[in-house]
């Protein structure tokens, strides 16, 4: 079945004739696109917009005291720091500093990036922190001491758990629960921890006994902890496929499976658990519809006492697209048609009683709106982002039992002139008749004209179930908008903008319709007259690399370039990669005969045709990436470069699955993109 593949020894990460390729490449692309006229130019607007002093503090409040990670032009690896509640509110909070990242990284010799914190209840004193070298998945974590403002070393007890795929999760202020690389058979075959151990404090992290254990055969295994005043809930999950779970609860010291259908989520607060349907459940004589949130008392669910009620049931126009647990509240949060909207859900005073659900009132009018608890063990307070294309991120606070309006933190000031930009949706038909939304966004003058002659970039995700909703991009804004160019973003199936059936309407063997989808609505910007193919530039990343991989082979003449960023590009062998092999439920397995019959029309490195007219392309991706392995990307470069195809490559040595590790290289990124665009499709030349 394996096809020949001549430009496999480019799998070999760090490998000498790889990174040599490598070097060759990145030097031809930078020597044409750095020095580019207009290159330096939006390299410095996207540091500027990156690095700029007025963004917004994004706080996490800890009773009275309020922690911020914070990025600037002198602290590019980051400041975590800490101010009090009342400090923050004023507007201009004076900060104390608790860890210098880029210090550390000098100090250390080492590439590190913050990947964030968890502190110990109630107290505080203690927290455990997550760093990644250059921005890979994996991790370290290290016990950090916030009174002293140091990390507290393996001698004196501290937690320490070495570079691995994995996390420490508090238990109690002297154990934790890890999972790690412990070894040979101690992951899974996607390269996950598959043990989850009790590490006790002052013992080698080696003797940790193992608690809950998965399959070398599953994705992965996880563990949590949730510490609701008298609800203390120790939860553990096998992942056997990615979209498939097997939950068991700690129980009075013994583990207890929670009996759901295996696509279906659980969580646990305070006295409920809730289920999230991806399928139709049956439960007695209940059947839930799939797309639905259920709720139920835990003791009562597990006695077989207690039915499941409904807190949310989807539409054809509206889905569920996440859930916030305050303290004795349940914040809805709900797509229509790809516009936010958010309800209350309030417990009866008894178990068996009806919740209430009210709409949240006094919200900004803007497309997208996310929601998270301020403290879900402790009150009933939410941070709320508003946003949109044309509106900047807007932080408010909210009282969901004190108030009735949200109360405006912080507003990040407006990047570009937006005052003539407009957002417009429409809906797309594809091959089969589905209507697909997507967003139009432009110039008022540019939205009016039909003569094909504006430069558009349409973009897209179609996978895993993640919808795409309007956000505002400061440098989409001044690097492309402005200029009279259009942006879209399309919506299409294997997303989660419709739910579940959204996402399984392109999933394995249907992925043939997320490309229809994509293609329909390139054809109707193209049938509005908005732009013209030789206009019409497509991006897309990770999975959305897999996207515009396939627009590139399957309808090159829709098209005058091609982004393609940390892809998945060869469909025969990426089960085989990094974490490729968590992915199977998603696209299939290559080794199947019949799953490979599908995947082979769908792998664009093995549909390149050394005779077609392609559009020119630019691929990236990172060295660094422990994800989605950077051989994608290096082995379709060679094999369009092999036929004299217009590909342009360039690596980033750092970066992991993101692929930039800061601003610096994010703003480089950026530049290297929209100098592409604009060379290719606006029609001036490359150092016009």
């Amino acid at each position: 079945m394996e096809q020949n593949d001549e430009f496999r020894w480019l799998e070999d990460v760090e490998g000498g004739d790889s990174m040599a390729w490598v070097r060759i490449r990145n030097e031809r692309a930078e020597s044409e696109l750095f020095d580019a006229a207009e290159f330096d130019w939006l390299r410095t607007s996207a540091l500027d917009i990156l690095e700029a002093d007025d963004r917004i503090a994004y706080p996490s409040r800890h009773g009275n005291v309020v922690h911020n990670f914070w990025t600037d032009a002198e602290h590019r690896r980051g400041l975590l720091r800490r101010t009090t509640w009342t400090d923050y509110r004023t507007g201009d909070p004076s900060w104390e500093m608790i860890l210098d990242i880029d210090a550390l990284c000098e100090e250390e010799d080492e590439s590190w990036v913050f990947r964030g914190s968890s502190e110990r209840r109630p107290g505080r004193r203690r927290s455990l922190i997550d760093l990644s070298p250059g921005g890979s998945d994996a991790s370290v974590t290290r016990e950090f001491d916030l009174v002293d403002k140091r990390f507290v070393p393996e001698v004196e007890g501290g937690f320490v758990r070495p570079l691995a795929k994995g996390g420490l999760i508090w238990i109690d202020d002297d154990s934790v629960y890890v999972t790690s690389d412990f070894g040979p058979g101690t992951l899974t075959r996607s390269g996950y921890p598959r043990t989850v151990r009790r590490w006790r404090r002052g013992t080698p992290i080696d003797d940790a006994e193992i608690v809950f254990e998965g399959e070398e055969s599953d994705v992965a295994v996880r563990a949590s902890v949730s510490n609701v005043g008298g609800f203390e809930h120790h939860v553990f999950e096998r992942v056997p496929e990615f979209f498939t779970t097997q939950t068991s609860i700690l129980r009075r010291g013994v583990l207890v499976d929670i009996e759901v259908p295996a696509d279906a989520e659980v969580r646990f607060h305070e006295r409920w658990i809730f289920v999230s349907t991806r399928s139709e459940l049956r439960r007695g004589e209940d059947i839930f519809t799939s797309g639905s949130l259920l709720v139920a008392d835990i003791e009562g669910f597990l006695a077989g006492t207690t039915a499941l009620s409904p807190l949310f049931t989807p539409t054809e126009t509206a889905s569920l697209v996440g859930y916030t647990c305050t303290r004795t509240r349940v914040v809805l949060d709900v797509l229509e048609d790809v516009h936010n909207v958010l309800s209350v859900a309030s417990p009866p005073e008894s178990v068996d009683g009806r919740w209430e659900i009210r709409p949240m009132t006094g919200l900004p009018d803007v497309w997208s709106m996310s929601v998270s608890a301020v403290d879900g063990a402790e009150s009933d307070d939410v941070w709320l982002v508003g946003t949109d294309f044309v509106t900047p991120e807007t932080l408010y606070v909210l009282s969901l039992i004190e108030e009735d309006n949200p109360q405006l933190l912080r507003q990040a000031p407006h990047r570009f002139d937006a005052a003539q930009v407009a957002i417009e949706q429409h809906f797309a038909v594809s091959a089969d008749g589905t209507r697909v939304p997507y967003f139009l966004v432009g110039t008022k003058e540019a939205l009016a004209a039909t003569d094909g002659s504006r430069p558009t970039l349409l973009t897209g995700y179609g996978g895993f179930g993640v919808p795409r909703v309007a956000s505002y991009s400061a440098v989409i804004g001044r690097s492309w908008l402005v200029d009279g160019s259009l942006y879209v973003l399309a919506n299409i199936r294997g997303g989660g903008e419709y739910g579940p059936t959204w996402h399984r309407a392109g999933l394995r063997d249907q992925r043939e319709r997320v490309y229809e989808d994509f293609e329909a609505v390139a054809c109707a910007v193209i049938d509005r007259g908005a732009s013209v193919p030789s206009k019409l530039g497509i991006s897309g990343g990770s999975n959305g690399g897999l996207l515009v991989g396939n627009m590139y082979v399957r309808t090159p003449e829709l098209f005058g370039a091609v982004v393609c960023q940390v892809p998945l590009l060869d469909m025969q062998r990426y089960h085989l990669l990094l974490a490729g092999a968590s992915w199977m439920a998603e696209y299939g397995d290559p080794d199947d005969p019949a799953d490979w019959e599908y995947l082979r029309s769908y792998s664009p490195y093995h549909l390149v045709d050394p005779h077609a007219e392609y559009p020119p392309i630019l691929l990236t991706t990172s060295t660094r990436d422990d994800r989605v392995h950077p051989g994608h990307a290096r082995k379709m470069a060679a094999r369009l470069e092999a036929a004299d195809h217009d590909v342009t490559y360039w690596e980033n040595i750092e970066g992991g699955h993101g692929g930039a590790a800061d601003a610096a290289q994010q703003a480089t990124m950026h530049a290297l993109i929209f100098t592409f665009l604009r060379s290719r499709l606006d029609g001036r030349g490359i150092n016009s």
